[in-house]
């Protein structure tokens, strides 16, 4: 439906562009004469208009029903239906949120002491089974270590959960100092944030669409990606556990880490147990090598062909 102000601008053009006179223009677009020569007797309101905006902009979440109602308090007599075509008028709308919630977390760089515990990493992976339903695993990852402390396969994780999970491991192992993870909504619920707070640890979100603050888990996930999940047909969640707890298993101990000097996460904590020495720096931390150090075994003289 065309709106009065619109059949104006049209008449007005036909007159300008076109020499055609105010009856015939009217005429042509089938538009009453006295409609076009109409000019409103509305005031211009301006004290009322700037006091809307004033509200607006002190509370930007609030819509024309609010301000309404705090004019009100003000002794405002306006009616709901004149706030709403001066909070048109001005462009006062609100955008409405379409994204999930985004928990407020530190964005500063990170620095973590090279020990075991000193941080975990957080984030989920996805698959499905031979009968197309789909199943997530919750992996949980010592930044430090390399070590996958937990991987947690189930149709449906929610934060209580993930906090139920998390105190489990921290019987078992430890409390961390620090724990990483996206702005997913498990991580971003009340039964997390909760949970963060009771146990006084520290919670890091990364920057939303910078998956690569969150890179030891996200390197995880490839890996599993990659040698497991791409690999293997789940026949059931009871299947899909025991191949993935095996995997982790052998990805603890049995598997070389280039990161770590081809030592396996698991030796690689158990040398820091021990000796207390500090771990190599993460990465970020300094440049990296020209080449990874060759695997146990390797010669220089073996090595020098190779490279050519």
């Amino acid at each position: 439906m065309v709106r009065p102000a619109a059949k104006r601008d049209a008449v007005a053009h036909l007159k300008s562009h076109h020499g055609m006179s105010e009856r015939r223009a009217c005429a042509v677009l089938s538009v009453d004469r006295k409609m076009i020569r109409y000019r409103s007797r509305r005031p211009a309101d301006t004290e009322l208009r700037s006091r809307l905006r004033e509200l607006a902009a002190e509370r930007r979440r609030f819509g024309y029903r609010r301000l309404f109602i705090l004019l009100g308090w003000e002794g405002e007599r306006s009616s709901l239906n004149r706030i709403y075509r001066l909070y048109k008028e001005e462009g006062l709308t609100v955008r409405r949120r379409k994204s999930r919630r985004k928990a407020i977390g530190t964005r500063a760089p990170i620095l973590v002491v090279a020990k075991p515990n000193a941080r975990w990493s957080l984030d989920f992976v996805h698959d499905q089974m031979a009968n197309g339903r789909r199943f997530r695993v919750l992996n949980i990852v010592d930044d430090v270590t390399r070590e996958c402390l937990a991987a947690i396969p189930d149709t449906s994780i929610s934060g209580v959960r993930v906090a139920r999970e998390l105190t489990l491991l921290i019987a078992k192992r430890g409390r961390p100092g620090m724990l990483v993870s996206d702005n997913g909504t498990e991580f971003t619920s009340n039964a997390i944030l909760a949970w963060s707070q009771d146990h006084g640890i520290e919670w890091h979100y990364i920057a939303p669409g910078k998956p690569t603050q969150n890179a030891y888990a996200e390197s995880f996930n490839g890996r599993m990606r990659d040698e497991l999940l791409n690999e293997s047909l789940f026949i059931s969640l009871a299947h899909a556990r025991a191949v993935i707890g095996n995997w982790v298993h052998d990805y603890n101990t049995a598997r070389p880490h280039s990161s770590l000097g081809y030592q396996t996460p698991a030796a690689h904590a158990a040398n820091l147990q021990a000796t207390g020495s500090a771990s190599p720096p993460l990465r970020g931390s300094e440049a990296d090598p020209v080449a990874h150090i060759a695997p146990t075994g390797v010669t220089l003289d073996e090595t020098l062909p190779m490279a050519g």
